[in-house]
């Protein structure tokens, strides 16, 4: 009778809880783009659909840049900086200077050049406009490099950078390239103080490009130094690529759209942004609740392409409940509007309790991006042990991302691998076949330059 009596009073009763139906489930909005400028954002996570609990996924985010109609460059303010130490004797610097007479070859009037050459000492060829007349002296001025001293690093960047400085005004784009092929080893030698001596470059507006020629560079540095430069990374095993990367470098530059652009994750409470994959640069803050992560990406010239790939963990709390994993803030210098632009995203999972959905619904080029840049992870560090000379190890490394590339394939198909799988077995291959220490240092090198490209840095890696 009392029972009875609650039910019609209404009393309520416990139930249990009943999973969704697929007409219950929303999709969430996969993938998304935003026009802001001269750039395009498209951002997407690897599952759409997450289970309850705590979960890891990935975000992937593209930026394209606008074609410049007939890609046409712009004037450039030019510091070209090349390392004429005692290594650099013979072949290299002979190549390295015939790269730097055709890149003077390929100036216009309207553009400006300084050649700063170093090894213990610095000297340098003041910058000046590319007439006709300016151009015979810049080829003279190559001509007399000599090889000669230590690798100072520092003292060759403060330079180029104070022969900019005297004309940046006058230009849209000023840019410093750095050639080195091997270690500091006088003035300024620290990681930490040359990486901080390059970004105080950038924050100037001076992007840097940094090309490591030869075995025996610091490749660490030289990577770190485009990062925080805003500009390109290239690494060659003989001087003689290098005509073709200055000619890269000079059109890209003079092709610029966008620089100064950062990708800020404002993640709230709840989610966790683990790494920003190949970035090793980034810098985080919290405001209230929600941690802010900023990521500076390199300056873009016309039809350039970058990818982000960030790995994050989220609470799963509720079925059928949307799930934010983080807000998306991108910020740049439009040099084709002359403004500020800015865009924004929201990146959000929606929370099931029905595996099949979040596996059906996995994005398919997330999911293949998300393996490419995990997999990069693993071949920086298999550099890392070729370096110390720890070979099985390496191959051990680079074979563990075949879990990557069989997950990606049941997701979005073999073919969608078949690249990634051959880049990994000529890896594997280029191990096998390196003999000798300088060959092993070849191999580490090709390695880590691969590795880039995969983590998403496309258009930056020459």
């Amino acid at each position: 009778m009392l029972a009875l009596v609650a039910l019609v009073a209404g009393v309520p009763r416990m139930t249990r809880h009943q999973p969704n139906t697929p007409q219950d489930i929303v999709a969430p909005q996969q993938p998304k783009t935003v026009s802001a400028g001269s750039l395009t954002m498209t951002s997407r996570l690897s599952h759409p659909f997450i289970s309850l609990g705590r979960q890891d996924l990935f975000a992937t985010i593209d930026l394209r840049a606008m074609e410049v109609p007939g890609q046409q460059r712009g004037p450039v303010n030019l510091a070209m900086v090349i390392d004429r130490s005692g290594s650099m004797s013979g072949f290299k610097l002979n190549q390295a200077k015939q790269a730097a007479r055709q890149l003077v070859g390929q100036l216009l009037p309207t553009d400006r050049l300084a050649i700063v050459h170093y090894g213990s000492d610095v000297k340098s060829l003041d910058g000046m406009l590319a007439t006709t007349a300016n151009k015979e002296k810049m080829l003279t001025y190559i001509d007399g490099i000599w090889d000669d001293g230590g690798t100072n690093i520092g003292a060759g960047l403060s330079t180029g950078r104070d022969l900019l400085l005297t004309a940046k005004s006058d230009f849209k784009v000023n840019r410093l390239i750095l050639i080195s092929d091997g270690q500091p080893t006088e003035g300024v030698v620290e990681f930490e103080a040359l990486t901080a001596q390059v970004r105080d470059i950038r924050n100037i507006g001076v992007s840097v490009s940094s090309i490591g020629v030869g075995d025996d560079f610091n490749e660490r540095l030289m990577e770190a130094f485009a990062e925080v430069g805003a500009g390109a990374y290239a690494y060659l095993q003989d001087a003689s690529q290098l005509a073709a990367i200055f000619q890269k470098d000079l059109n890209a530059a003079g092709t610029q759209v966008a620089r100064n652009v950062s990708i800020t994750f404002r993640v709230p409470k709840g989610a966790q942004l683990q790494r920003v994959l190949g970035y090793s640069q980034v810098s985080r803050r919290f405001d209230g609740d929600s941690e802010l992560v900023t990521v500076a990406l390199p300056d873009f010239a016309s039809s350039q392409q970058e990818r982000v790939v960030a790995h994050f963990t989220v609470d799963g709390n509720v079925a059928g409940q949307a799930v934010d994993v983080s807000s998306l803030d991108l910020e740049y210098t439009d040099l084709v509007a002359d403004a500020q632009t800015h865009g924004e995203a929201r990146l959000s999972a929606m929370t099931t309790d029905q595996v099949k959905v979040v596996m059906d619904n996995r994005d398919k080029d997330a999911i293949v991006f998300a393996a490419r840049a995990r997999a990069a992870d693993n071949a920086a560090k298999a550099a890392e042990s070729l370096q110390q000379g720890n070979v099985a190890e390496a191959k051990r490394l680079i074979q563990a991302n075949r879990v990557f590339f069989d997950e990606a394939s049941e997701v979005a198909g073999a073919p969608a691998v078949d690249g990634d799988m051959k880049n990994m077995n000529d890896m594997l291959g280029g191990i096998e076949k390196a003999k000798g220490e300088e060959e092993g240092r070849a191999m580490q090198k090709q390695i880590r330059t691969q590795a880039r490209r995969d983590y998403g840095l496309m258009g930056s890696t020459y």
